[in-house]
This record gives C-alpha cells, sequence and structure tokens, in this order.
C-alpha cells in the first residue's frame, strides 16, 4: 500500500498518511496516536509501543522521532538540500540580517536563491509568511524542493538552538555554516548557557569536510564552534587575527565606511554589529565562489533588513529606530552604536519591552542596559502572551540602577509609549523602539492584533506634526 504524506500533527492528518509522534515542548504526539489512526493514519513512527495495537497498523519504534521526521522528509522530497548549496547561520544576534543580506546579494548578483528566515522564506522571487525561526523538518524540506523545481543555485536559512535541539535540520546537506555571537537569549529553553553554547556547536560538528565553517573569533565562542567539526575552518573578526578582518573607518548614521581585508567600501547599513554582519557576508560570499571585487560592489548596494536598526527621518527632524533587540547583547549594541553616532546634544529616548512566557532572567538586565544608555525610558509591553504585561515590567524596573530611576517611566499599552515617546521628542532627538522589529502583531492572552512599530511611530510622528 502506498502512502500518501508523512504528519506529525494528527489534526493535519488524512487516508493513508504516515504518523510521526514527536515529544513537543507543549504536547507529546504519543497521546494522538489513536486519533491518527482514526483519521486513516496506516503507519506510525513512535518511540514508544501504544499499550493497544491496532492489526493492520505498522508501528516502527525509533530512538528520536524527531530526527526520524527530519531523515523521512528529507527522503520523501527526495533530498532538496543536495540539489543546491545551502548555507546555515546561527548565533544569538544577526542571523536574519545575514541570511536576508546574504539572499539580497546574491540575487543582485544574477543567480537564483531562496531564503528561510524569521522575517520571511523566499523560494527565488516567490515570497511565503515565516512563522518560526527554524521551521519544523517538514516545512524545510518542502520548501527546498519548491526551490529545486524553481531552479535555486544557493540557499540561506537561519538556524536556531531550538531548531538544532529539536533535529529540525537533520539530514540537511550544507555547503557551510556561520557564526556570529553567542550572550543571553532562549535559557528558559536551554538547561543553562552551556548547554546553549553546546547545541548551537553541534550543528558545526555535524557539518561534512566538503562545507565550510566561517566563525566570528572575537566572540570567545568562536573557537569552540570549530573544535570538532570536519569541515573547513575560516574565521573573522574586527579586534583579533582572522582570515576575514575589516576595519571601521566612519560610522555614520547614514552608513559604514570599511576596510575589509585591505578594501575600502561603502555601505549603507549602520553601527560595529552590522560591520561584523557584512564581513561574514563577505566571507560567505567568497568562499561560494564569488569574485572579490564583485563581493564589495555588491555589499556596497544592500539595504537595511525590515525591523533591524531600520530608521526614519520625519518632517521635523526627528529619527525614529525600529530594531528587533530583545535580549541583553542586541539592546546594548544597538544603544551604543546610537550613541556612538550622535552629538549627545539630543535626547535618545528608548521604548523597550520584555516578552511574556520567555526567559524572565533576561528582564532586569535588558531594563539596566536601556536606562544606563538612553536619557529617557519607556518600559512597556511586547509580546506579554499569557504573563500580565504590568508584571512583567516589574521584573524589568527591578534591574535599573538607583541613579537612573528618574529616566524611566511605565506605560503598559505600547502604542500610548510610542505615543508618548514621540511627544516627548523635539527636532533633532532620537527614538528608539526596541525588542519586536519586523514583528506585524502583538499578542496578548493567545491572541493576536496587527501591530507594527515602524508604520505606528512614521503615522504617529506625521499626526504630531513633527
Amino acid at each position: 500500500m502506498g502512502v500518501n504524506t508523512i504528519q506529525f500533527d494528527s489534526r493535519k492528518l488524512v487516508s493513508k498518511d504516515v504518523f510521526v509522534a514527536i515529544k513537543g515542548t507543549a504536547s507529546d504526539g504519543h497521546d494522538y496516536i489513536s486519533v491518527a489512526i482514526e483519521r486513516g493514519a496506516i503507519a506510525v513512527i513512535c518511540e514508544k509501543i501504544p499499550e493497544q495495537i491496532i492489526d493492520d497498523i505498522t508501528y516502527v519504534v525509533v530512538n528520536s522521532s524527531s530526527k526520524a521526521l527530519a531523515v523521512m522528509a528529507s527522503n520523501y522530497y527526495s533530498h532538496p538540500s543536495a540539489n543546491l548549496k545551502l548555507v546555515g547561520i546561527t548565533g544569538t544576534n544577526g542571523k536574519t540580517t545575514i541570511a536576508s543580506l546574504l539572499y539580497q546579494l546574491f540575487k543582485e548578483a544574477g543567480y537564483k536563491v531562496g531564503l528561510l528566515s524569521t522575517v520571511k522564506i523566499i523560494v527565488d522571487d516567490q515570497e511565503y509568511a515565516a512563522t518560526h525561526t527554524t521551521p519544523d523538518s517538514l516545512t524545510i524540506n518542502r520548501y527546498l524542493s519548491e526551490m529545486n523545481t524553481a531552479g535555486v543555485e544557493f540557499c540561506f536559512m537561519e538556524v536556531s538552538s531550538h531548531g538544532i535541539h529539536q533535529n529540525r535540520t537533520e539530514g540537511l546537506h550544507f555547503e557551510g555554516g556561520i557564526f556570529t555571537n553567542l550572550s543571553h537569549d532562549h535559557l528558559d529553553y536551554h538547561d543553562g548557557f552551556a548547554e546553549y553554547r553546546d547545541v548551537k556547536k553541534m550543528f558545526f560538528d555535524k557539518l561534512p569536510k566538503s562545507a565550510f565553517s566561517l566563525v566570528n573569533v572575537d566572540d570567545k565562542n568562536g573557537l569552540v564552534m570549530l573544535q570538532n567539526t570536519a569541515s573547513r575552518k575560516y574565521t573573522y573578526a574586527l579586534k583579533s587575527y582572522a582570515d576575514y578582518r575589516a576595519q571601521i573607518l566612519e560610522n555614520q548614521l547614514n552608513g559604514l565606511f570599511l576596510k575589509i581585508n585591505d578594501k575600502e567600501v561603502w555601505a549603507k547599513l549602520i553601527g560595529n554589529f552590522n560591520a561584523y554582519n557584512l564581513l561574514a557576508i563577505y566571507g560567505a560570499a567568497e568562499l561560494l565562489g564569488l569574485e572579490n571585487e564583485e563581493v564589495l560592489r555588491l555589499i556596497s548596494t544592500l539595504e537595511s533588513v525590515s525591523g533591524r536598526f531600520q530608521y526614519l527621518i520625519s518632517e521635523g527632524g526627528i529619527t525614529a529606530i525600529v530594531d528587533y533587540a530583545h535580549t541583553p547583547d542586541a539592546l546594548k549594541n544597538v544603544l551604543e552604536t546610537i550613541n556612538s553616532i550622535r552629538t549627545k546634544n539630543e535626547e535618545l529616548i528608548t521604548v523597550v519591552g520584555c516578552g511574556g512566557d520567555r526567559d524572565k532572567t533576561k528582564r532586569p538586565k535588558m531594563a539596566h542596559i536601556a536606562s544606563a544608555l538612553s536619557t529617557k525610558v519607556i518600559f512597556t509591553s511586547d509580546n506579554p502572551r499569557s504573563e500580565v504585561p504590568e508584571l512583567i515590567i516589574e521584573d524589568m524596573e527591578a534591574g535599573v540602577a538607583s541613579e537612573n530611576f528618574k529616566k524611566t517611566m511605565s506605560i503598559v499599552d505600547r502604542k500610548q509609549a510610542i505615543k508618548t515617546a514621540c511627544q516627548l521628542a523635539e527636532s533633532k532627538d532620537i527614538i528608539l523602539i526596541a525588542g519586536k522589529g519586523h514583528e506585524t502583531y502583538q499578542e496578548i492572552k493567545g491572541v493576536r492584533t496587527d501591530f507594527n512599530d515602524y508604520r505606528i511611530v512614521e503615522d504617529l510622528l506625521k499626526r504630531l506634526g513633527k
């Protein structure tokens, strides 16, 4: 009997499907085996045989259902990752920017390109909405298969620690891997920082000899990623000796002037963190076969990614910056970048919140950083999810040093917080709205409503005539 499709969600299952019972963080697929069979499953992949065995149903016991799903997905779609050059980008910060800009660069160079990112999924020119940093393995392979059909030559993919830990990238053939940095994030999911680091390292441990690893060695974890990899090893850095080195010659609100491996280039992106991103892009593009001079030319054309240091200047001369910074390190990088550019005669007003049902330990740290590096701070809601927004803000306020408390205020309603920042701002002042970036929704008590930081601040500044 032929198999229809593979499913791990019993609700999507139809007759002649194979059901893979996955142990997830919220529910266990083993609890839904009987439901899957009622809906027409002809085979079940599981980690333990159910107590009730049904005749004519094939049961296969495996050590890891998630790993089995990934391998099956790759097989089902005829190993699509082997038919293009797939590069994975992992690390705490910079994944989206590097993946998206590599897509831009190779597209501009004339190639058919794919992108699997937090912001969007693109098959050459066709865009799809993204729901996870690293989609499930069925979704990954389905889109890679579509890329094969479309004649895509290169694909750039964000690889999250969740995705690695849950085996979503198992069975994929990578041409290369990029490591950006490691800082405080997802410690609600991982059992401490060491596990978080080691999960990232697993990605490089599994790269084949034919692949390359490109790591940031200004981060002390960069060399850790290379310890057990069979891949070809390359490094990049601003401060350390590396294969790819950059020096920041100018850092302004309209761009960066860099020297990369002794060649100068002007880029439209801003800040030290983007110097690292551009250096990773330069190295990866060269390792994938592009000529140095062509890469530099293409780097100078790159546009900022949605929600990543995305800025506008109002008619009244107020600069508003929207950034996805949702970790202490990312927020610190963005604020230090702004402070390195501004004259200090203007106010820097930061609007920031922390997500609900996520790592609580970063809340006071983010508030401490925001209040120390801004002239005014408004604590507000991000995506509270199932938590009480006021309590999230209380967790944040606990991190504010006594000398900075007078700079802060708390406004639970995010739109009202942004409006207040706009009302406080005068010409030449800078407003940073951090945390949500590209997201076009806000999630409160399980309900998502439309919410776009960039559009809201743009509209408010116009309405206020500023």
